[in-house]
C-alpha cells in the first residue's frame, strides 16, 4: 500500500497557473502601492533617494556630533586651565596688593624723612652752587614720591581695597589750598594761575577728589609752556563742576580717550619730558568712577584744554568742622609759625630729626619724641599749640588718633594733625569724626606749612 499519492499532470498544471495568477495580482498591488507612495512624496525626489539622503545626513550628523563632543571636551579642559590661571592671577594680585600695603609705609618713611631734610636745607643760606644741588635733590625726591605714590594708588584702586569716605564740605576747603600750592608751582615754570573762589558745598571724598583735581593741575603745569592756568567752578543743574584749564597745545581728537588709559600720555616737547608713568589720568578715571563723578575734557589744538569733574551738591553745614588734608588759606600780616610750640610724636628717629629740622627752619619751637611721656618730659611744662602725630606708632601701641584724643583731654583745644601713609577710608573717617586734620605721606612740606599757618592764625 502506497503511503503518498502523487498528483497527476493536470492537477500540477492547474496549481502552477493559480500561483502565476496570484503572483501577477500581488505584483499589481505592489506597483499600485509604490505609485501611491511616490505620488505622496516630494515631486522632485523618489522615496529611495530620499531615504539614501536621510541615511547620509544621519551619518554626517553623527560625525559632527562626535566632533562637537570632542571640541566641547577640549574647551572644557581649556576652561579648566583658564580658571586655574585666573585663580593664580587673582591670588598674585591680592598678594601684590598686600605686599604694597605692607611695604608702602616702610618705603614711604625714609622717603618722607629725605623730603623733610631736603626742604629744611632749602631754607638755609647756602652758596648758590649748593642751593642748586639741594634743589635737584628735592625735585628728584619729589619724582620718586610721585612714581611710588602712583603705583601704590593704581594697585589699590585695581584691587578694590580703596574705598570712598563721602561727607559734605565747602569746596573752598579744597580749592583754596590747591590754588595757593599750584600758584607757586606754576610760578616756577613761568606761568600764572587764575583762581575763582567758590562758596559752594559738595558731597564727596575730599582726599580722593583732591587727587583728581591735583592731577588736572599737575598735567596743566606739565604741558603748558606759556600763558596761564585756570582753576574754578561752574554751577550746573546736577552739581558743581570743578574745572582746570590751561593755554597749552591742546590734545588731538584721537588721543582724548586714550590718555585716560594706563601708560598713555599726550604728546609733549622732549625738552619738557617728565618722569611720569602715564597713570595720572588712569587714576582720575578710576576715582571718578568710584565716586560716580563724571569727568569731561574739552580741547582745541593750539587753544589749550579744559578738564572738569561734576560733583553733587551738599547742603551747607552750619558750624561744621571741615577737618581735612587741606584748609582755606589765610594771608597773614605776621607769620603765625614764628615761636609757636609744635609737638611731634613719631616712632621713626629719622622722621623726628627731619621734622625738627623743617619746623625749626620755619621758626617753630619743636618738641619731638616717640612717646608722650618722653615728649612731656622734654617740654618743661610748656603747653603745645599744635600736635603732629603719626597714625602707625608700632605694634601693640595705640594709634595716633587715640593718642591725640588722650592728649586733647589733657590740653583742651589742641589743634591736631594726623600724618599717615594709610589711605583707607576708615582712617580718614576716624580722623574727621575726632575733629582732627589728616595729611598723607610722603608729606608735602608746603601743604604742611599752609595747614599749620591756617590753624595757628585761626587761634
Amino acid at each position: 500500500m502506497a503511503l503518498f499519492q502523487l498528483p497527476d499532470a493536470q492537477q500540477c498544471a492547474d496549481e502552477m497557473a493559480a500561483l502565476r495568477e496570484e503572483n501577477r495580482r500581488l505584483r499589481k498591488i505592489c506597483e499600485a502601492l509604490m505609485e501611491r507612495v511616490e505620488s505622496g512624496g516630494s515631486p522632485n525626489s523618489a522615496p529611495y533617494a530620499a531615504f539614501e539622503r536621510s541615511v547620509l545626513l544621519a551619518e554626517q550628523v553623527r560625525e559632527r556630533t562626535d566632533a562637537l563632543h570632542r571640541t566641547l571636551d577640549e574647551l572644557s579642559q581649556v576652561n579648566t586651565r583658564l580658571l586655574a590661571a585666573n585663580a593664580e592671577a587673582q591670588a598674585a594680585n591680592v598678594s601684590k596688593t598686600k605686599f604694597l600695603a605692607a611695604v608702602s609705609h616702610d618705603l614711604l618713611q625714609p622717603l618722607n624723612a629725605a623730603r623733610l631734610f631736603a626742604s629744611a636745607l632749602e631754607t638755609h643760606a647756602l652758596p648758590e652752587s649748593t642751593q642748586t644741588l639741594v634743589g635737584h635733590i628735592g625735585r628728584s625726591l619729589k619724582d620718586v614720591e610721585g612714581l611710588l605714590g602712583t603705583l601704590v594708588d593704581i594697585s589699590r584702586l585695581d584691587a578694590g581695597v580703596l574705598h570712598a569716605d563721602k561727607a559734605p564740605f565747602a569746596v573752598s576747603t579744597l580749592l583754596d589750598a590747591l590754588a595757593e600750592e599750584y600758584r607757586q608751582v606754576a610760578a616756577v615754570r613761568g606761568l600764572s594761575l587764575r583762581y575763582v573762589h567758590s562758596s559752594g558745598w559738595v558731597d564727596s571724598d575730599l582726599a580722593l577728589l583732591a587727587r583728581v583735581v591735583r592731577n588736572f593741575l599737575s598735567n596743566a603745569v606739565r604741558y603748558t609752556e606759556h600763558g596761564h592756568l585756570l582753576l574754578g567752578c561752574r554751577r550746573r543743574a546736577t552739581g558743581l563742576e570743578i574745572m582746570v584749564g590751561d593755554t597749552g597745545p591742546g590734545i588731538p581728537e584721537p588721543q582724548r580717550k586714550a590718555i585716560f588709559l594706563e601708560f598713555r600720555r599726550a604728546s609733549q616737547p622732549q625738552a619738557n619730558h617728565s618722569r611720569g608713568l602715564g597713570l595720572g589720568l588712569a587714576i582720575v578715571d578710576r576715582i571718578s568712577t568710584m565716586l560716580d563723578h563724571p569727568v569731561t575734557l574739552a580741547s582745541r589744538l593750539g587753544g589749550g584744554s579744559l578738564f572738569s569733574i561734576l560733583v553733587p551738591y551738599a547742603a551747607p553745614s552750619i558750624g561744621a568742622d571741615n577737618t581735612s588734608s587741606s584748609l582755606p588759606i589765610a594771608h597773614w600780616d605776621e607769620d603765625p609759625l614764628q615761636g609757636c610750640v609744635v609737638w611731634v610724636v613719631d616712632d621713626d628717629p629719622a622722621i623726628i630729626e627731619g621734622m625738627q629740622a623743617l619746623l625749626g627752619s620755619w621758626g617753630c619751637r619743636v618738641r619731638a619724641a616717640a612717646t608722650v611721656s618722653a615728649l612731656e618730659a622734654a617740654s618743661d611744662g610748656e603747653r603745645p599749640s599744635v600736635l603732629l602725630v603719626d597714625y602707625h606708632l608700632g605694634e601693640h601701641r595705640e594709634n595716633g588718633v587715640d593718642l591725640a584724643a588722650r592728649l586733647r583731654r589733657r590740653y583742651p583745644g589742641l589743634a591736631t594733625v594726623v600724618i599717615t601713609a594709610n589711605h583707607e577710608a576708615a582712617v580718614k573717617r576716624a580722623t574727621r569724626q575726632a575733629g582732627m586734620h589728616c595729611l598723607l605721606k610722603p608729606l608735602k612740606p608746603l601743604r604742611l606749612k599752609m595747614l599749620l599757618g591756617t590753624l595757628l592764625d585761626s587761634r
